[in-house]
């Protein structure tokens, strides 16, 4: 595909898809991921769907930074700098001691337990 009918690489759409396809493959024994011939028979998103999904994030990434602040995201960044292959950033912070303040980039609106937390005063 030329470059001026798509606006993500063919390897993004395929991530894209695999991960909307594995809500959709739940079993009883819980879900499974697709197999990359189940992702292949799938075609690549339009141009014009590729510009809303990405509309879209940007709306939604302003509007998180909006909602958590500068602090917000440093201290979620520290947690994800954490991660590795088969281990959580929680579970990497808990094995070295370290301490997330998760209430700094939990939602604080009136639908959320950290909001209805109190928080203490710095």
């Amino acid at each position: 595909m030329s470059s001026d009918q798509t606006l993500m690489s063919e390897e993004a759409q395929m991530r894209l898809k695999r991960g909307a396809m594995k809500g959709g493959l739940s079993t009883k024994e819980g879900t499974r991921e697709p197999t990359d011939e189940e992702v292949k028979e799938k075609e690549l998103m339009p141009k014009e769907s590729q510009e809303r999904l990405i509309e879209g994030a940007k709306k939604g990434g302003s509007t998180r930074a909006a909602q958590i602040g500068k602090e917000g995201y440093q201290e979620m960044g520290r947690k994800g700098g954490l991660s590795r292959i088969g281990v959580s950033g929680e579970e990497a912070a808990k094995e070295k001691g370290i301490e997330i303040d998760e209430s700094k980039y939990k939602t604080k609106s009136e639908f959320s337990e950290v909001a209805k937390t109190p928080q203490p005063q710095t």
